[in-house]
């Protein structure tokens, strides 16, 4: 027999949706995986907003740290120059603390003064509400102005 043969059986066609034709079949035969495509997607979408909420979250207190050690810094270069006594240092930190949201009690700053160099050692804890979980940065700024002679 010869496939080309008119004499053969020929399967009935049906037409499908947007004009397309099927064997024997009244809708396309579906691959298995399809739908994980979309799984997928939804996943990798889902981890992505839950890093950006971390990120909003979690970013402004690693910003207001870094404000407060810089300033911190300043502080204690300062400190030596105009010869500030360790009462004036730590209200200076904690004007610098408030200033930039920085939560912290005057036990938390820890200051060494003698005979020109200062250090400031501050340790605190910020605790970030992630909704699901309660995340506790701890912080330990530690500046110093060494003399150089």
């Amino acid at each position: 027999m010869n496939p080309n043969d008119s004499t053969m059986p020929k399967p009935a066609l049906q037409e499908g949706r947007g004009g397309r034709c099927f064997l024997n079949a009244s809708r396309p035969a579906r691959k298995p995986e399809a739908g994980a495509g979309h799984f997928k997607a939804i996943l990798w979408l889902l981890a992505f907003a839950a890093f950006i909420f971390v990120m909003i979250k979690v970013v402004p207190v690693l910003v207001d740290n870094f404000q407060f050690q810089d300033g911190v810094q300043t502080i204690a270069r300062f400190a030596s120059a105009t010869r500030q006594t360790p009462e004036q240092i730590r209200a200076a930190v904690l004007k610098e603390a408030q200033k930039d949201d920085v939560p912290i009690d005057e036990k938390d700053v820890k200051i060494e003064a003698v005979s020109g160099n200062v250090r400031i050692h501050v340790d605190y804890s910020v605790i970030v509400d992630l909704a699901v979980y309660q995340w506790t940065l701890n912080f330990h700024p530690s500046v110093g102005n060494d003399s150089l002679t």
